[in-house]
């Protein structure tokens, strides 16, 4: 005979007797009844995370707020005297320069720090062909400080009855009237195009051989004395010493490595040697 308990269980449906006997059970498969009907109902679920991981409309109306308060300051404050430029500080270069430097860039006085770039600067210092901006520096509230370096003069280009002073960089320095005064190398180009007082040279026959003798001046300005002429055909440098030895440096790349391979050549070389090929520096070639 059975008890009244055992009776009352027995009556119970299958599903009941699952549910009390193993209730672990049913924690674990609630969730994934969910997890199916969300995706039988077709909602997303990343959207709703990302919903409720935003911050309340009004924080993001403060946020708003607050960045166009700091759009709008920075704009005032570029028109304004707040940031009013006061004082140039100029170095770098001899004082003679850094005043004449002072003097080109003395009409930045009054205007906005913020509104001065270096292309504001590069603009004003185009009037002195011999200087280049090296750098650019704000110092708030009314200072802007400017490094420069003086543009050095390497060769005299000449074409024709005409001849101009040329920089490291291939800058046109000025027109000469008296070339013979200068014992810089010479580069002969022969109906080339040269810019105004300040500008690039842009052909190559003239432009390389500035290029290469500016290096030349960093490696070793005293062997640039030494240089006569330098030329370029075809990509390929050639130097012609005041000996009349030509060293011949191949393309523009290394030329520092180059000419030290050649100075040790020429020391074993009788002089008024023909040339010295170190296009090859590994592989160099002498003609005596």
């Amino acid at each position: 005979m059975r008890s009244a308990s055992s009776a009352a269980s027995s009556c119970l449906p299958p599903a009941r007797r699952c549910r009390a006997s193993h209730r672990h059970a049913e924690l674990r498969l609630v969730p994934a009844t969910r997890k199916r009907s969300a995706a039988r109902s077709g909602q997303p679920l990343l959207p709703a995370l990302l919903v409720r991981m935003l911050p309340p409309g009004r924080w993001l109306l403060v946020g708003f707020g607050l960045l166009a308060l700091a759009a709008g300051g920075y704009l005032g404050a570029r028109q304004s005297s707040l940031f009013a430029i006061k004082r140039v500080e100029a170095t770098g270069a001899r004082p003679a320069v850094v005043r004449r430097v002072d003097r080109a860039l003395a009409p930045l006085a009054g205007e906005s720090l913020l509104s001065v770039d270096v292309e504001a600067v590069d603009r004003r210092l185009a009037a002195l062909p011999d200087v280049r901006l090296v750098a650019y520096d704000r110092a708030f509230p009314h200072t802007a400080r400017i490094v420069v370096a003086a543009e050095r003069p390497v060769a005299v280009l000449r074409s024709g009855s005409k001849a101009w002073l040329v920089s490291e960089r291939g800058r046109v320095l000025r027109r000469l009237v008296d070339e013979s005064r200068s014992t810089l190398p010479r580069i002969w180009v022969a109906g080339a195009e040269v810019p105004a007082d300040g500008g690039l040279l842009s052909e190559e026959e003239a432009l390389l051989p500035a290029l290469a003798l500016g290096q030349v001046l960093t490696a070793d300005a005293r062997f640039l004395g030494s240089v006569r002429a330098a030329r370029a055909q075809d990509g390929q440098l050639v130097l012609v010493l005041r000996t009349g030895t030509e060293i011949r440096l191949g393309t523009q790349g290394d030329i520092a490595v180059k000419l030290s391979v050649a100075r040790r050549i020429m020391r074993l070389l009788a002089p008024g040697a023909r040339y010295v090929d170190v296009s090859l520096p590994e592989r160099p070639v002498a003609l005596g």
